[in-house]
Parts: C-alpha cells; sequence; structure tokens
C-alpha cells in the first residue's frame, strides 16, 4: 500500500507509505473545512484521484487529480434546471477511464464519458416510477454504491438508503429493483418491495454474479447478480454495520465491521474487530492484531473502509483514527489518530 486518501469532515488527508507499510508521511487537509464524503482512485492510473467534496459556501464539487494529489482540476456535476432539483452531496465516485459514474443526494446517477470533467444526469434512474417514494436514511437520501460488472460496463448496480438495490442491464436506461430477500426492519412491512436501507454492496472477485451486502440490519449474499439474497450473518456478533469490502483477488472472501446496534453504534465489547469469511458468509471470523482491544467505542462508515486492489486493507473511525493492514488483515498497525471524523477512505496499492 503505497498511499492512503482518507477523506473527512474537514478535507482530505493522504499518508503516504515509507515503503516498508509500517510508517506513513502525512499531506493535508487538502480542501480544508470540506466535508470530503468521496474519494476514488482510477484503477487503470492509479495516479488519477477523485474527491468528491461539500463546502459550507460553494455547494459540492466533485475534483480530479492527474499526478496523485499534486494538483486539483473541478468537474462540473448539477442537475438540469428542469428537475428542480440542486445536488446536496456527493457520496460516490467510481472511475473507470475516461468512464466515471458520481452518486449524489439526493438519491440520482450521474455519468461522466470525458474522465470527470463534464457529468450528466442518468434519467432512466431519476425516472423511475418508484423514486417519488424513496425516504431519506440518517445520512440523507442518498445513492452510496455502483458496481459495473467487470464483463459488461452495461450491467450496472446501485444501492439508495433508503430505496434499496437496483440493477440495470442496458447501460443505465433502464432499471429493476433487486430487494427480493432483504429486510425493510424499519418499517411496518420487512418484506416490502423497496425501501430497504442498505448500508454498502461488494462484489466477490471470482464469481461476478455473487455479491455481498451490509443492510441496516443483516449481512446478505446473492448467487444472482442480486434477484435474490439470503441472510449470512448469523455468526457476527451483530448484523448491524455500514461497510463491507469483498477481497479483490480471492473467492469467497469479504470483510465487515460490525456495531452493536442501530441505537449504539460503535464496535461490540468495547473491541475493534474486522470479521472476515473465506466462505461466502457460512462462518466469520474476527482479524484483530494490532487493533485495540480495550475501551474502543468506535464507529467505522459505510464508506470508511477499503481494499487497496491487492492485500492491503484500511478503515478510518468517526473519532479520527486510520488503520491499514498489508496482509490481508491478518496483522493491523495505526497510521493516524485525532484527525476529524473519516467518512471515506481509498488506498493505493
Amino acid at each position: 500500500m503505497k498511499a492512503i486518501l482518507a477523506g473527512t469532515s474537514k478535507g482530505l488527508f493522504t499518508f503516504r507509505s515509507d515503503g516498508n507499510q509500517r510508517a506513513f508521511v502525512v499531506d493535508g487537509p487538502t480542501f480544508r473545512g470540506e466535508e470530503v464524503y468521496g474519494v476514488a482512485v482510477d484503477e487503470h492510473d492509479p495516479a488519477r484521484w477523485f474527491a468528491a467534496s461539500v463546502s459550507e459556501h460553494w455547494g459540492p464539487t466533485v475534483r480530479r487529480s492527474d499526478d496523485a494529489g499534486a494538483s486539483w482540476t473541478d468537474g462540473a456535476l448539477a442537475f438540469p434546471k428542469k428537475t428542480g432539483s440542486a445536488v446536496r452531496r456527493v457520496w460516490q465516485v467510481v472511475a473507470d477511464g475516461d468512464v466515471v459514474y458520481a452518486g449524489v443526494e439526493p438519491a440520482a446517477l450521474f455519468r461522466s464519458t470525458d474522465g470527470g470533467s463534464t457529468f450528466s444526469l442518468v434519467r432512466g434512474l431519476w425516472n423511475h416510477p418508484h423514486r417519488p417514494q424513496w425516504d431519506p436514511g440518517g445520512g440523507g437520501l442518498c445513492l452510496h454504491t455502483i458496481l459495473v460488472d467487470p464483463a459488461s460496463s452495461e450491467r450496472l448496480l446501485v444501492a439508495i438508503s433508503t430505496g434499496g438495490v437496483y440493477r440495470s442491464d442496458d447501460g443505465g436506461k433502464t432499471w429493476q429493483v433487486s430487494n427480493t430477500g432483504i429486510r425493510a426492519v424499519h418499517l411496518p412491512d420487512p418484506d416490502v418491495e423497496f425501501g430497504q436501507c442498505v448500508h454498502k454492496v461488494a462484489r466477490d472477485a471470482a464469481t461476478p454474479d455473487r455479491l455481498y451486502l451490509q443492510n441496516h440490519w443483516g449481512v446478505y449474499r446473492s448467487d444472482d447478480a442480486g434477484e435474490s439474497w439470503t441472510p449470512i450473518g448469523s455468526s457476527l456478533p451483530s448484523d448491524f454495520g455500514f461497510p463491507l469490502v469483498a477481497h479483490p483477488r480471492r473467492a469467497d472472501t469479504a470483510y465487515v465491521i460490525p456495531l452493536v446496534s442501530d441505537e449504539y453504534r460503535c464496535t461490540p465489547e468495547g473491541r475493534c474487530r474486522v470479521y472476515r469469511t473465506i466462505d461466502g458468509g457460512r462462518s466469520w471470523h474476527p482479524l484483530a492484531n494490532g487493533l485495540p482491544q480495550q475501551n474502543a467505542q468506535l464507529t467505522v462508515l459505510r464508506d470508511g473502509f477499503a481494499s487497496d486492489g491487492q492485500s492491503g486493507l484500511c478503515f478510518g473511525t468517526r473519532t479520527g483514527e486510520v488503520y491499514a493492514s498489508s496482509d490481508d488483515g491478518e496483522h493491523w498497525v495505526e497510521v493516524a489518530r485525532h484527525l476529524p471524523p473519516v467518512l471515506s477512505i481509498r488506498a493505493v496499492a
């Protein structure tokens, strides 16, 4: 892991490794005073970074750097005037060369075909008949997860709080709701078609149709690209949580960071533990070497946990700690403490 990008409530901090991944040099904050809800690294160009931030004066901005953070340029992202809507936050940026997607609040998807310089609204999702009935979650009505199928760029999946999972097989022209099996425990009827408060979705490394999902309550797996979902969180200390990361190279392997409950959003028993499955969710095992195990009342948000695409992992907390592992979570080191609350994080291999 050569660098960690930590988006916080007061700007973007960058931690660069000295080579042995045991010591990092900090740079920042960049975008001082802005809330950085989304950061991204182009998987084809690790020097191309994106940051989505909100200024109290100037509103939301998506920026791009082509030189690993040395300089930044602003992109243009706004709703068409006829929609009557305005972007409040950009929650997610996914970059794949010249095609860049952004998920925003109020829940909508934008696409750029010029590397993030300009974005246009994906109207197929915006015009979906369910959209007027989506309700805001605790963080707002946000589109926070975007997955592009590695086998076909036409196949897209997004997750919305609170709307649930939606899929497109035609590049965003049409969308199908994909929440069968995901329970909406906050609603009078928990088995509704849509309205689930999905927190994060990730794709299995070896089987593209296998997906893992962290719900407001419940951890799930789909083996049919989201057509249906099965609970897989029974062996966790709690199936409430926010982030979920799939291993980028190993089949059936994913990670979650459980929290006690909706009412008490802290790590169980005051112990900071990352849980890993290597059998597709049939069992989960804690990884805690190097993490605090006493009086650690920590919270990790939905975009506060990331893989570097190889064997590196990192996560940041709402109390300003950042931890990193270079061996698939077996051992962890503290990268930083006393930062502003960490909202988003990404790692560069």
